[in-house]
């Protein structure tokens, strides 16, 4: 059996300097043991010009949902040709915003810091399985193509109408 383990502000700090000390500018702190668990929970330490690209989880249990604990995120959803459908901000300290989502299995959908120092809850069913071709987006460009930087413009630009 794991410890009890307790989620503050030393957490945060230490799992989100690890997001900036990576190359992807993010790092992971799983709860789950391994990744063929059946639940995965994790925090997600995420930086300003990370890039995850738009992808989705087909299998009908893999919901995903999303929490700020702290910082600023922004999600964006896609229809399958790759046409923003929806976005939010999800803040982890303001009443008036929404600090959560819940993404339905088969929604294409990206996730970007708009904070340094930005910390997201993650749950969906286990086990990890890399995406398949299916599950990426063929619109949009996969992680280290030199296209991203173009692209993080075009999702920002999203935002401008919240």
């Amino acid at each position: 059996m794991q410890p009890v383990a307790l989620i503050n502000t030393a957490l945060l700090n230490e799992v989100s300097i690890l997001a900036k000390d990576s190359a992807r500018l993010r790092k992971n702190h799983n709860f789950h043991n391994n990744n063929d668990d059946a639940a995965h929970r994790l925090l997600n330490a995420i930086e300003p010009g990370s890039y995850v690209a738009p992808h989705r989880h087909c299998e009908a249990s893999k919901d995903e949902t999303i929490i700020c604990v702290r910082g600023e995120l922004a999600v964006v959803w896609f229809d399958e040709a790759g046409t923003p459908q929806g976005r939010a901000v999800l803040k982890a300290s303001d009443a008036t915003s929404p600090c959560g989502v819940n993404i339905p299995h088969g929604q294409f959908h990206t996730v970007f810091a708009l904070a340094s120092g930005t910390v997201f809850f993650e749950a969906k069913a286990g086990p990890y399985v890399a995406p398949q071709a299916h599950e990426r987006a063929t619109w949009a460009p996969q992680e280290g193509d030199i296209n991203v930087p173009e692209y993080q413009q075009f999702l920002f630009a999203q935002l401008s109408s919240l």
